[in-house]
Parts: C-alpha cells; sequence; structure tokens
C-alpha cells in the first residue's frame, strides 16, 4: 500500500488488523514536518528513537526525512516485518537499528549509557509481555517510561508524541502525561481517527499526545 512516498507491506493477522495503521499518518506527516524545520539549524541528521515500534509506520516515515532512527519491539515476526516496510519505501539500506527488546528495559539502559535522541516517538499497548515475560500494564507503567524518555532527549530536541489505542486513556491523560514528564515546551493532544467519507463521519481510532519545544508549539493539531 502507498502513502505519499512510503510503500508498506500489508497482510492479514490473527490479531485484527494488517499491519498498516492510517489513522497515523497525520503523525507520520507531523513528525516529517518537524524533523524537516530541525535541519534547517543542524548539521547532524536527527535520530529518533521508535517503541513499541511494531511493523514501523513512524519508523519508515522519519527515516524517510533522513532520520536516524533506532526501532525497538518486543515481537521478533513484527520487528522483521518492519524491515520488509524499509525495503519495500526504498530505505532498506537508510541508518536504521532494529532491536528485539523490552522497551522499559532498553530506555533504561540507554539512559545509563548516557544516549540522546531528537525524536522520541511511542505506540504502547494497553498490556503486554517483553520477550522473557516482562509485563506492561499502561495505566501503571506509561508516566514512569515517559519520564525515562525525558532524560534521552537531546538539548535541542524535535518532538516528542505518545500515542495511546487504550478504551478509556483520554486525550488529556497524554497532555498531563507529556506536561508533567516535560514542563518546558508545549502539549497538544486529540483523537486520531479515520474519515468516513460517505458519511461525513469520523471512525475513531485512539489519541495522540505531542510535545514541542516552546519556540515550535503550535496550537493546532495538523498534519
Amino acid at each position: 500500500m502507498q502513502y505519499r512516498d512510503l510503500t508498506f507491506l500489508v497482510r492479514p493477522t490473527g490479531f485484527k488488523h494488517t499491519g498498516l495503521f492510517p489513522e497515523q499518518a497525520v503523525n507520520w506527516d507531523w513528525m516529517r514536518g518537524e524533523l524537516e524545520h530541525w535541519k534547517k539549524s543542524h548539521a547532524d541528521a536527527p535520530k529518533v528513537l521508535n517503541l513499541f515500534a511494531y511493523t514501523g509506520g513512524a519508523t519508515v516515515a522519519c527515516a524517510a526525512s533522513g532520520a536516524e532512527v533506532v526501532h525497538v519491539d518486543a515481537a521478533k515476526g513484527m520487528v522483521a516485518w518492519a524491515k520488509d516496510n524499509a525495503a519495500e519505501s526504498g530505505l532498506g539500506s537508510a541508518p536504521i537499528r532494529y532491536i528485539v527488546d523490552d522497551c522499559v528495559k532498553f530506555v533504561k539502559r540507554e539512559i545509563r549509557r548516557g544516549s540522546k535522541y531528537d525524536g522520541i516517538v511511542m505506540d504502547p499497548p494497553s498490556y503486554g509481555r517483553g520477550p522473557t515475560g516482562e509485563l506492561w500494564k499502561i495505566e501503571n507503567d506509561l508516566y514512569p517510561l515517559v519520564a525515562d524518555c525525558a532524560e534521552l532527549l537531546s538539548d535541542e530536541p524535535a518532538f516528542f508524541l505518545v500515542n495511546s489505542y487504550t478504551t478509556g486513556l483520554a486525550a488529556s491523560v497524554l497532555t498531563n502525561v507529556l506536561r508533567v514528564a516535560l514542563p518546558e515546551g508545549g502539549v497538544l493532544s486529540d483523537e486520531v481517527g479515520l474519515p468516513i467519507e460517505r458519511d461525513h463521519l469520523t471512525l475513531p481510532c485512539g489519541a495522540s499526545g505531542r510535545w514541542t519545544p516552546k519556540k515550535r508549539f503550535s496550537p493546532s493539531y495538523s498534519g
């Protein structure tokens, strides 16, 4: 399936999805715009961390804008699928590191290493387990992870994006989490969805919270 200059492999699965989440296109466009702006004042390529990265929609979008991406997911099969998506988009040799790991443990190791990223995006599940049985519950674990990730942001970051498909975890919750963890910036959160053109309706598909530095913050939720 084609979206702008990106190509994604769509496959039926036993998990009630096809590996592509088109409602995230608005966030792919937004991240690419933020990265392009960041590049205007920086000589080096931006570094992006994608957590719970799954089949790599955000990874491919950021790599297409010249970012060095670290793609982390606990599911080996999904990481392989992400590699295929990158190859289909002509990004098979792009600077993308694919890592099969528990995201929480990986972030803590990155803190100890002193790693820094210019952009961070995460798409955490409501509930899940890591490669060696690590338990994840979004209600308990989202804020501590975001707070840890805040330590990984560079001195001049481009963005921080959190997605949620968890029923009851409203956009306002994402706003609160990001504002507390990252007080030096602006946050804008909203529902994401797919347009139903025939009826002029929108099919709700979760929520996203976007953080940007104050100098880049705009109170307009668009791509």
